[in-house]
């Protein structure tokens, strides 16, 4: 999606003349930078190691937002059990009940009413089991992005719009734009303080 359109150019302060394709090219690349498919709400399925001793795991992208009609951006979860160790939480019981039916290595659904998590950390703390039993992995399907657009992505999308009108071999006013090309220049076109504003948008891998 474009992250800036013609009838925001002059408030953000780029010329109503440039053509939606720069416009364009310049959302690509910041999601290129962000580690993301769009900074908008999207579903996204994340399997995840649990630490043992831990029921906390981080998501990927942030932040968690429920898409309409849901109220809840986990939408699903499952958790695969652990093999308990000997002497601990309900203790020998817990290992026996565990290796009776089979339970380690299995995968269990998990309620999403039941999930505590940050929006913005993007942090789920897992309920506890009944008997004491521990995940040593969960898959999540949640969904997480940006319901509107903020300024900071805006003029990100105006200064690399600039930098590519300043650069010689870019610097073009008709014509479609090579994406494979933008990508040549994407280090200069994403410049230090386009990286800052983006910063807190891009998708980072905890643990």
């Amino acid at each position: 999606m474009n992250y800036l359109l013609p009838s925001e150019y002059e408030q953000f302060g780029l010329e109503t003349s440039t053509p939606e394709a720069w416009a364009g090219a310049a959302s690509v690349l910041i999601d290129a930078h962000c580690r993301r498919a769009s900074l908008a709400v999207m579903q996204y399925v994340e399997r995840l190691r649990v630490s043992r001793d831990r029921n906390v795991v981080h998501l990927t992208f942030l932040p968690l937002c429920p898409l309409d009609p849901a109220t809840n951006p986990i939408i699903s979860i499952k958790g695969r059990y652990a093999m308990p160790r000997r002497g601990e939480l309900q203790g020998d019981m817990t290992h026996d009940v565990a290796r009776a039916f089979s339970l380690p290595g299995t995968w269990a659904s998990i309620d999403p009413t039941g999930i505590d998590f940050d929006a913005n950390t993007g942090e789920l703390t897992l309920p506890a089991n009944p008997l004491g039993l521990t995940y040593n992995e969960v898959e999540i399907t949640y969904t997480a992005g940006l319901a509107e657009i903020p300024d900071e992505v805006k003029f990100s999308c105006v200064q690399i719009v600039k930098n590519a009108q300043a650069t010689p071999a870019l610097n073009v006013r008709v014509g479609r734009l090579d994406t494979m090309r933008l990508d040549y220049f994407a280090d200069s076109l994403v410049d230090p303080s386009v990286r800052k504003m983006l910063a807190p948008y891009v998708a980072q891998r905890m643990g």
